[in-house]
């Protein structure tokens, strides 16, 4: 590790190549929690080049345990965390009003490393049973329309740099890769990106790949449409600058999206807006958010018409029935 840190610090990029084979040694156990910490602060000191993301991603899906579905067409919802806005869980809420809308969700998460909660947090304080059997998982799928991937029990090699992430309380570029590493390799993704220049990266490994997806960024920093002002969409067909009333919504205030200091906060505000005791703001977030999910289903339905597909799965209780159908089926 020495002699890669020298070569970093001298201002020079890793071949992908050799991001993944760095990467591949630090889940072997080759190197100590002191020497992970300085390869991480590398990149917090300058950018990730495409080669190294491109790389890591590499190493992290051959390391990871596959769990694929055959015959089923599915999406992930997925944000890379690290924006410290303190949000309600928008991801995790987008992908219950995702599958009650019909569409077969493999929800990609992982505890909170930068925030109060994280997707892991508010499933398991439901007493949802965490799995990397793909039998259970084809269950939930078949019977909720979702199946959650808790990230560490399909990629039991990054055990040695929990630690260290845990103890830096900073994101890293680990945060980049949890969107990029669904062990079910879904063909549709919603991806929510910290900053506008992990959006381009993101943008362009994407459109080397097969599937629909959609890159969103909100402009003042949060890592999915907030609607607390203008926000960025990139598609492979597009990249769209757009502000809310564009859409015919109203402006959030950050405090419209608070998502409170403990999981048990957290995990409450997350079944009010589930269970239609939410405000208005909260659902046009969700909303808005999963509407860009169903367009990568429907990329011939307008945005309006995907925000109110989403709105009714909302409404209607058919998101929060998804929610008791997925804890029911991993009993």
């Amino acid at each position: 590790m020495k002699e890669i840190l020298n070569y970093l610090f001298s201002s020079k990029t890793l071949t992908r190549d050799d991001a993944r084979t760095v990467l591949t040694n630090i889940a072997g156990g080759k190197y100590n929690d002191s020497e992970i910490a300085s390869f991480l602060t590398v990149y917090l000191m300058r950018s990730i080049t495409v080669d190294e993301l491109s790389g890591f991603r590499d190493a992290l899906l051959g390391l990871c345990i596959p769990v694929e579905f055959p015959g089923y067409t599915t999406i992930d919802v997925c944000g890379t965390g690290g924006d410290e806005k303190n949000t309600f869980n928008i991801s995790t809420l987008t992908a219950f009003v995702l599958a009650g809308a019909g569409y077969k969700v493999t929800k990609h998460g992982n505890y909170s490393v930068s925030s109060s909660c994280g997707s892991s947090n508010i499933l398991e304080y439901y007493g949802y049973s965490f799995t990397n059997d793909r039998g259970r998982l084809q269950k939930q799928l078949d019977c909720a329309g979702i199946c959650f991937l808790h990230a560490p029990l399909f990629n039991p090699a990054m055990k040695n740099v929990a630690p260290v992430r845990k103890s830096l309380k900073m994101k890293t570029f680990f945060n980049m890769l949890g969107p990029m590493v669904n062990p079910s390799f879904p063909a549709n993704q919603v991806i929510g990106v910290f900053n506008l220049e992990v959006a381009r990266l993101y943008h362009y490994i994407y459109q080397l790949s097969e599937k629909n997806y959609a890159i969103i960024y909100s402009i003042d920093g949060y890592d999915e449409i907030s609607l607390t002002g203008k926000y960025k969409v990139f598609t492979r067909q597009s990249e769209m600058l757009l502000s809310p009333f564009d859409i015919g919504l109203p402006e959030n205030l950050p405090a419209d999206l608070f998502g409170g200091t403990s999981v048990e906060q957290a995990a409450r505000i997350f079944l009010e807006i589930l269970s239609g005791k939410g405000s208005k703001k909260q659902y046009n977030t969700v909303a808005i958010n999963a509407a860009y999910g169903i367009r990568c289903f429907k990329p011939e339905q307008t945005i309006e018409e995907c925000f109110n597909e989403a709105m009714e799965s909302l409404k209607s209780g058919a998101a929060l029935r998804a929610f008791h159908e997925l804890l029911n089926s991993a009993k």
